[in-house]
């Protein structure tokens, strides 16, 4: 074994070590509750689920690398003596004891059913135990290579959502119910780690104390919280797991295979993608890609001037609000349109060396319609290599909708009835899926001009009830091709 193999294999050790010393406990306490189940080999049982997350992952893509096969003999060596004590990365390929293994993740494990089930029944908290260091275990096979494959980290997705999904409705589930405009696809409220600053509009809130990161799972729970983007939402889970692979090695002084972590946002307005940068920078900054992680926004306008020697000074300007955190560039494709003596290229050539001088300081998204995004990225020849990852956003559909405008209700503490159900529903199937069509921001100024029709309705009513007051009727809704334009910025 190389020093690496000995490094990583150690690392796969002690994430199996702590598998065991918390699972097997929670096991027990189950086990004492429900007699009927047999706690003689506890430990083993608990290291059995271990070996077999960690081979299914191995297996996932088939290609049972030495730093893994390393990790697993030297991981469960005590536990699997006859078949690991003695054997080597070339003894496992030849055996058949990898063979199908992928498959152990196409469900959740009898074990974790029977703390889901225990949990429910008594109230304890065993699932997140088993949730917290199976996750972790898995992590750090992942981080067994220095590049894990996509297959393996969407493995890891896939098996992270089938727990959160047995576990909905737990008090210890890492994922929240749905509550307000957090999940709606508008922005929140920011944190202070989140603060979000309109470049050109003044300057940035005067210094403080950085409060502590907040938690990956508790971000990640509220980008799962969002309206409909399930694609999104799977791009922006892969780039946090690579990330925390990277971290894991990092931590550990193992060399990483360097990736860049500027991003292009591609679809039409409202469909959440300062949202999504937003919870992107809180995660950059949780996993130490950046300092602060604020949000900065920007466009053409907050980064080009009409004067000679200006632009670049602007670009500056803005770069230096955004360092520590995430610069959004909003229509960035407006850049590189113009004529001969426009100064969008130099806006783009200007970024460009602040994206190569501030690598480990500042992350880059640039965002805007899907077909003109090819005319940034052509612009200069560095924007390829680095923003190489693009995320569409797409539309959201009726339900999606639906669903946003009911959570702009329950936020203000209004509720439609049937009828206005109905109306609201038929309002959106009218409204063509243009270019600039407004998605989330159209529902959002649906909901307030129902709520300004209410108003109107209401008022008449000599002594209204808390029913009348808040509930929204057919009436309060706007007719089939009235009512709010759809956002075109």
């Amino acid at each position: 074994m190389t020093t690496v193999h000995v490094e990583t294999a150690r690392q796969m050790q002690r994430a199996v070590e702590a598998f065991v010393a918390e699972v097997a406990p929670a096991m027990r306490d189950v086990v004492a509750r429900l007699p009927e189940l047999d706690s003689k080999e506890m430990d083993r049982d608990v290291a059995t689920e271990a070996f077999n997350l960690t081979t299914a992952l191995i297996d996932v893509d088939r290609s049972h690398t030495d730093d893994e096969l390393w990790g697993l003999i030297f991981a469960f060596g005590r536990w699997l003596p006859a078949q690991l004590a003695r054997a080597k990365p070339d003894d496992l390929r030849r055996s058949d004891l990898l063979s199908g293994r992928a498959g152990w993740l196409d469900r959740v494990s009898p074990m974790f059913e029977i703390l889901v089930t225990a949990d429910r029944r008594f109230g304890t908290a065993h699932s997140r135990t088993y949730y917290d260091r199976s996750l972790n275990l898995a992590f750090t096979v992942a981080a067994l290579e220095a590049a894990p494959s996509r297959t393996e980290l969407q493995a890891i997705d896939e098996f992270r959502n089938q727990m959160l999904a047995a576990m909905s409705g737990l008090p210890s589930s890492p994922l929240p119910p749905r509550t307000g405009a957090g999940a709606t696809g508008i922005p929140a409220a920011a944190g202070p780690d989140q603060a979000t600053i309109a470049a050109g509009e003044g300057s940035p809130p005067a210094e403080e104390p950085l409060p502590p990161p907040r938690p990956i799972e508790e971000l990640l729970a509220e980008l799962d919280d969002l309206v409909g983007l399930d694609s999104v939402k799977t791009e922006v889970r892969l780039v946090t797991n690579l990330l925390r692979v990277q971290q894991l090695r990092a931590e550990r002084d193992l060399p990483t295979t360097p990736q860049s972590r500027h991003l292009v946002f591609t679809g039409n307005p409202g469909t959440g993608k300062t949202t999504v940068a937003r919870l992107l920078a809180a995660i950059y900054r949780s996993l130490g890609v950046v300092e602060k992680g604020q949000l900065v926004e920007t466009d053409r306008s907050g980064l080009v001037s009409g004067f000679v020697g200006q632009t670049a000074l602007k670009v500056m300007e803005v770069a230096d609000r955004a360092t520590g955190g995430v610069l959004l560039i909003d229509e960035a494709y407006a850049l590189a349109r113009g004529g001969e003596n426009d100064f969008g290229r130099e806006a783009i050539d200007t970024i460009v060396k602040v994206i190569e001088d501030r690598r480990d300081e500042l992350v880059v998204i640039a965002a805007g319609y899907p077909d003109e995004m090819a005319d940034f990225i052509a612009a200069n020849p560095g924007l390829a290599s680095r923003f190489p990852k693009t995320i569409f956003f797409p539309d959201y559909d009726d339900d999606e909708l639906w669903r946003i405008f009911v959570d702009q209700g329950e936020k203000a503490g209004y509720h439609p009835d049937a009828d206005a159900e109905a109306r609201v529903r038929a309002w959106f199937a009218s409204v063509p899926r243009d270019k600039g069509f407004g998605n989330g921001r159209l529902a959002r100024n649906l909901f307030e001009d129902a709520v300004a029709r209410q108003a109107s309705r209401v008022v008449a009513l000599t002594e209204p009830t808390d029913e009348q007051l808040t509930t929204l009727t057919a009436e309060d809704i706007a007719p089939v091709g009235e009512g709010p334009r759809h956002d075109q910025t």
